[in-house]
């Protein structure tokens, strides 16, 4: 696997009007950001059109980029293209000689031992759309034992989740309530997620929610296809000051390498969506979004003629 892979990112939504809308007010959570050490956002520009009078571009409680914008004249189409170039450095923290149990990262949550440890506390409460329940943290007891290395007893419900759950994409919908798609064992991405940072929370352990892209390779001999990438959700888990956030992919049953790409984060969905607004008239709406990340094709060193 390649230490870093260097990715030109295109994400195009277009609105069509059936009728002319003459107010929109948006927000855009689509601005990938640098993470040290493991990514870097070396540029980022965001297209509207029509264009409108005033982007106010600010972070949110979480940090996270947003683009604020509204258009006060009537329009029958919202076309938005945010273009970025995106490092990601592989990252191995199973590598670490000092990872701490399970039981180390709760009670230092519990006891906010430093600053870390208490910005993380709040990523273990109840959010809007991921309860704590009792039978969230029975669920994940059968794999999470507290003197397990909180990586090794993370990924092993990652990839518990992948097998007990169903990938549905018609089980589901945005609405989906945490609760029905565990009862389901089916969904997407976004259930996926929310699903596993339930039991970790509801076992004391700080889990917050991820949007980003997933790199998506075609068969042996068949040409990349353009546009054809995709939105992508998965879960970051508070290792400890030391390691501190961890993220995991229950839907692939990995921990992330260079093929994820972090946006955003938050509590869960509804922090992170990455195009929210309303509307004043429109009609009926139809709404299509392309998403294409492709490799940058970095120039080789020549050395020397010997």
């Amino acid at each position: 696997m390649p230490r870093s892979v260097t990715y030109d990112i295109v994400h195009e939504t277009k609105y069509t009007y059936s009728e002319p809308v003459a107010v929109c007010l948006n927000q855009l959570r689509m601005r990938p950001q640098t993470r040290s050490p493991s990514v870097v956002c070396n540029q980022c520009t965001v297209t509207i059109e029509p264009v409108p009078a005033k982007v106010d571009t600010h972070p949110d409680y979480f940090g996270n980029i947003v683009d604020s914008f509204a258009i006060e004249s009537h329009h029958e189409s919202l076309v938005v293209k945010v273009a970025s170039q995106v490092q990601v450095n592989a990252i191995n923290p199973f590598e670490s000689p000092n990872i701490p149990t399970v039981a180390e990262v709760v009670h230092a949550i519990r006891t906010g031992q430093t600053e870390a440890d208490l910005f993380a506390k709040e990523y273990v409460f109840a959010s809007p759309r991921i309860p704590l329940a009792g039978h969230f943290a029975e669920y994940a007891k059968t794999i999470v034992n507290d003197g397990s290395s909180i990586l090794d007893a993370v990924l092993q419900l990652t990839k518990h989740i992948h097998d007990d759950f169903r990938y549905d994409s018609t089980a589901t919908d945005v609405s989906t309530t945490t609760q029905s798609a565990f009862e389901l064992k089916a969904g997407v991405c976004q259930d996926f997620s929310h699903v596993q940072i339930a039991c970790l929370r509801s076992l004391g352990l700080p889990a917050r929610y991820v949007s980003g892209y997933l790199r998506t390779l075609p068969p042996p001999g068949k040409p990349r296809l353009i546009g054809n990438d995709e939105s992508h959700a998965w879960i970051s888990v508070y290792a400890g000051e030391a390691l501190g956030w961890i993220d995991f992919d229950p839907t692939n049953a990995c921990q992330i390498g260079v093929d994820h790409i972090p946006v955003c984060v938050g509590r869960d969905y509804d922090d992170i969506s990455p195009m929210r607004g309303i509307v004043l008239g429109g009609g009926h709406t139809t709404l299509a979004v392309k998403v294409d990340v492709a490799p940058v094709e970095l120039p080789t060193e020549v050395g020397p003629p010997a």
